[in-house]
């Protein structure tokens, strides 16, 4: 039995993700201390939220016409980078420097989503997806060339 296409991507992108992720902030931490601990679990967790979410949104709207992929896309978007927006504001306040390293925070998050993209787009790779072309815009074509 074969898994969906997004169960594909998000295997493929995952792995590299937590890897990077996990390696970046062990060395972070060798060099900038304990408190570099949270901020790298907090990336990490932060960045494969987000993308899963949009691996979600992509299966759900499968089978839905494409001007309403586009509506909740751009939806998911904005709401995705206010929640953001609000989380980070919220650890800046709430959190001390001392037990959050911000520069380890930006560091891995970075790096995460460099490997998490890479992993995507090699897991699409490997789908080998064939996209149906219209039937009738070949013939179209193939029409008007042997006319001129």
């Amino acid at each position: 039995m074969s898994q969906s296409s997004e169960f594909e991507m998000w295997r493929g992108a995952v792995i590299p993700a937590s890897v990077i992720g996990i390696l970046t902030t062990m060395c972070m931490t060798i060099a900038r201390g304990n408190s570099a601990i949270l901020g790298g679990v907090l990336a990490e967790f932060i960045v494969l939220i987000f993308f899963g979410i949009h691996l979600a949104i992509s299966k759900y709207s499968r089978k839905l016409d494409p001007m309403m992929t586009m509506v909740l896309v751009l939806v998911s978007y904005f709401a995705k980078l206010l929640i953001l927006g609000v989380f980070l504001l919220i650890v800046v306040n709430a959190v001390p420097e001392k037990d959050l390293d911000r520069t380890t925070f930006g560091v891995v998050a970075v790096a995460i989503t460099f490997a998490w993209l890479m992993g995507e787009v090699r897991a699409f790779l490997k789908l080998r997806l064939h996209l149906p072309l219209p039937s009738d815009a070949s013939h179209k074509l193939s029409n008007g060339m042997d006319e001129q």
